[in-house]
């Protein structure tokens, strides 16, 4: 086995371990637990026995397997109601599903959000709400603040925040006051209940309110922020009109604040975050006998500006060891055009960086944890000093697949590409960088 080969066969394995390491039952198994009817979420505990209904509203791309298990460990004095990107292989007794869209809403996801808002309002103070939130949920679970805005103009409006290369956090601020449930109205519909949500974050660990466009918490962002993340990105002309037209009259209205009633029985948990696979991943290097820094100071950078990045750390730190490994959480953002081909942010990442390393004894490695990486079937790929090489050889024309947003086929012919399928979680990307 050559060298380039065993690094990309080693950044295959340590991305493996980091995704077993980050899994749903393993930190259920650490932060939550049921016994004797008492539930312990982290630093709480909730006797169930002492409410006169409990519900549990899971959504997102782990939204089956965290009610599964809070299922398996609570039994039937916990019911509910599920929305998932994802279909499920079987369904959860007690519990009502919805097969919401991603990464655009569907009908699905409007039924699923109405019925969740019903059934909130419908608890009273004698009730606890568990709320399962993972990511994904912003498609999932929509419903328009303004019923003069129809599901097809927002997801235009939606397509046009995600191709427009603003940070997630912009992406969510714009999309929570524009819905009827994010942005905290989600916990406001239930204020006469007591709450809990139990959290699997896909968001940067300064902004967990920015998880699936922080349905249950109270939203840092402002009008006045979605004002101006619309001007920044100049994305007025691109709205619908039903949109467009409430930012020009400033019709759209605040979201909750920490102040808010909503809040006063309120506590979150976040229990698996993007930080676990990093930890998880870095210690997977240092057994395979790598020096290994951890480096997400590059989050939500633009993808070249973060690659360029990574690439100067990892060739500084191969001066001063013999075996170097930088692990990078996070995400990076891509303009994607509308004739893209297949693809996704980590697989552009990594053609990128196939053509700064060329010949270089570097490899990396981007993927998703999600196991979904754009509008392929692959959830990232990997990349080395031979790429490029290998590429010419297969009468691949590299730069054609790189301007045109058509990675996927690319690697898929190298053999490169990281395909694990739906994971049914969803803690951001990580990318892994090693040289000899």
């Amino acid at each position: 086995m050559s060298v380039a080969h065993s690094m990309r066969s080693v950044a295959r394995d340590i991305f493996l371990d980091a995704l077993a390491e980050a899994a749903i039952g393993k930190a259920f198994d650490r932060h939550v637990q049921c016994e004797r009817g008492v539930l312990r979420v982290c630093e709480d505990l909730y006797d169930l026995k002492t409410y006169s209904r409990v519900l549990a509203v899971s959504f997102g791309k782990a939204a089956h397997r965290m009610a599964e298990i809070l299922a398996r460990q609570a039994g039937p004095a916990v019911q509910g109601i599920l929305v998932a990107p994802n279909p499920n292989p079987y369904q959860l007794s007690g519990y009502r599903y919805f097969q919401g869209g991603h990464p655009q809403p569907n009908a699905e996801s409007v039924k699923g959000a109405e019925a969740v808002l019903k059934s909130l309002a419908a608890l009273n103070e004698q009730s606890l709400a568990i709320f399962l939130v993972s990511g994904g949920g912003s498609a999932a679970l929509e419903k328009p603040v303004d019923e003069e805005i129809s599901l097809d103009d927002l997801i235009a409006t939606y397509k046009s925040l995600v191709h427009s290369g603003a940070p997630i956090a912009q992406i969510n601020a714009v999309r929570k006051h524009l819905s009827a449930v994010k942005g905290g109205r989600m916990a406001q519909a239930a204020q006469e209940a007591q709450q809990v949500s139990i959290m699997v974050s896909d968001v940067p660990e300064n902004a967990l309110d920015s998880l699936s466009s922080g349905p249950t918490m109270p939203d840092t962002s402002t009008l006045d922020d979605c004002y101006r993340i619309v001007n920044e990105h100049n994305l007025l002309p691109q709205f619908p009109a039903s949109v467009r037209e409430l930012f020009e009259r400033h019709a759209l209205e605040e979201t909750p604040k920490k102040d808010d009633v909503a809040f006063a029985r309120s506590r979150w948990w976040k229990i698996l975050s993007n930080e676990t696979a990093e930890r998880a991943a870095a210690a997977a290097a240092a057994r395979q006998g790598f020096a290994v820094e951890i480096d997400h100071s590059c989050d939500d950078w633009d993808y070249a500006r973060a690659a360029d990045h990574l690439l100067e750390r990892i060739r500084k730190l191969r001066t001063e060891v013999t075996k170097a490994c930088i692990i990078s959480g996070g995400e990076v953002t891509v303009k994607v055009p509308e004739d893209a081909g297949a693809g996704g942010r980590n697989q552009h990442f990594a053609l990128y960086c196939a053509q700064k390393i060329a010949g270089e004894n570097i490899a990396l490695l981007s993927a998703g944890t999600d196991g979904i990486d754009g509008n392929s079937p692959a959830a990232g790929a990997i990349a080395d000093g031979t790429t490029m090489e290998r590429a010419r050889v297969a009468n691949l024309d590299v730069d054609s697949h790189f301007k045109g947003f058509n990675s996927f086929p690319l690697f898929q012919k190298l053999g490169d590409t990281i395909e694990t399928g739906p994971t049914g979680n969803n803690v951001r990307d990580l990318r892994i960088m090693m040289a000899y």
